[in-house]
């Protein structure tokens, strides 16, 4: 098997104060035990139905857990093949990591070269620009500091804190934050709540909370809904922003 640990910031959840992630969903025992992305339609190769082992959840500080991630390996030549794919912990200080919360990411391969990419479930995914080599002793690849190439260069994640962290708002998984027209991800928000009264709240493990603080709110303070609008520059509500992906 290859080893690799990832290291990469998701803008939502981000706390400049901490430098951190916040560990919120975790902390109220919101994030489920099985990875969901199998759920929600993802086709996972050679990987799928992670399942998290007690450590994980149990870590506090810096190692909590804050949401899955999919970490995929693809052929660096043609990166449309995906090669594996495993559910893995994101962690607050921006370690991914397997289901132990400790141990570096496992995948069912031969040493080689291979396209990194990562997905949340409503962030736009990355990926790297080339090839990065892996083998059974861990490599780590930080995402997150400019040191790897992606896939569009800075228009694949957005500067925050000095660090370049996931683009948030995608709702409808379909690799585009709207805020406006057809398929917008702030109807979604609007929808989870009720569709009718902007100021509900609705609690739990929501794709549609994209600060990932266990509540879903359209309006008002902490709200989910201008996030989206922030993706997309903050003041043409037109703008979209695209997932810089094969």
């Amino acid at each position: 098997p290859c080893l690799l640990r990832v290291r990469l910031f998701l803008a939502g959840p981000y706390d400049v104060a901490t430098q951190r992630m916040q560990s919120t969903l975790g902390a109220q025992g919101l994030i489920p035990s099985v990875e969901p992305y199998t759920a929600e339609g993802f086709v996972h190769v050679q990987g799928g139905g992670e399942t998290l082992l007690p450590g994980a959840l149990a870590n506090t500080g810096a190692n909590a857990m804050v949401d899955w991630v999919v970490v995929e390996l693809r052929d660096p030549a043609t990166p449309t093949v995906v090669l594996a794919t495993r559910s893995a912990v994101l962690q607050a200080d921006g370690d991914v990591v397997d289901m132990d919360g400790v141990s570096p990411v496992s995948f069912p391969v031969t040493p080689g070269s291979y396209r990194l990419a990562v997905h949340h479930r409503n962030h736009l995914k990355i990926i790297t620009a080339a090839g990065v080599a892996l083998g059974t002793t861990s490599t780590t690849v930080d995402m997150s500091n400019g040191s790897v190439a992606l896939q569009g260069g800075t228009a694949a994640t957005i500067a925050l804190d000095g660090r370049r962290v996931l683009v948030p708002g995608d709702c409808l998984r379909d690799g585009v934050v709207r805020y406006s027209g057809a398929s917008n991800d702030r109807d979604a928000v609007l929808a989870r709540v009720g569709g009718s009264v902007p100021t509900n709240v609705v609690s739990g493990y929501f794709v549609e909370d994209i600060n990932l603080d266990g509540v879903v709110r359209y309006a008002g303070n902490a709200n989910d809904r201008d996030i989206i609008l922030q993706s997309i520059g903050g003041a043409t509500p037109t703008s979209t922003r695209a997932a810089q992906f094969p």
